[in-house]
C-alpha cells in the first residue's frame, strides 16, 4: 500500500513538472554568483594596484583576506611566498583556478612583484 502511495506521488510530481525548464548556466546578468565573482575580482585588482613596496604577506592577508592559493619555498636560503588572488575569469564553471588569479610574489617577506613576470623571476630549485 505504501509503495502504491509513493508511486502516485512520484507520478503526480512528474506530471506537474512536465514542460518545466530550469536554466542554471551561470552566464546570466542576474546570476548572483557571477555578480559576486565580478565584484571580488574588481576589488582584488584595486587592492593589488594599490599595494606598496612595503607590503608583507601578513598585511596583504589582513587587507585582502585568505588567498585562493598560496605557495612557499626556500631556494638558496631565500624564502619565497606567493599568494594568488582571483582577478579575472577564464572558465564560467564556478571554480577558481590559478590561471584566474594574479600571483603576489614575496622574497623574504617583502613584496618584489605581481603577476606572471614576477613569478617567473623566482629561481628554479636544483
Amino acid at each position: 500500500m505504501k509503495a502504491l502511495a509513493a508511486g502516485a506521488v512520484i507520478f503526480t510530481s512528474v506530471l506537474t513538472l512536465q514542460g518545466c525548464l530550469i536554466v542554471a548556466d551561470g552566464h546570466g546578468d542576474n546570476d548572483w554568483s557571477t555578480s559576486d565573482f565580478r565584484k571580488l575580482e574588481e576589488e582584488n585588482r584595486a587592492h593589488i594596484a594599490a599595494l606598496s613596496a612595503a607590503a608583507t604577506p601578513e598585511t596583504v592577508r589582513a587587507t585582502m583576506g585568505t588567498p585562493n592559493f598560496a605557495d612557499r619555498t626556500t631556494i638558496d636560503g631565500v624564502r619565497y611566498d606567493v599568494l594568488y588572488y582571483r582577478t579575472h575569469r577564464v572558465e564560467g564553471d564556478g571554480n577558481t583556478t590559478r590561471d584566474e588569479c594574479t600571483p603576489l610574489v614575496f622574497e623574504d617577506g617583502k613584496l618584489v612583484g605581481t603577476g606572471q613576470l614576477a613569478l617567473d623571476r623566482i629561481p628554479q630549485q636544483n
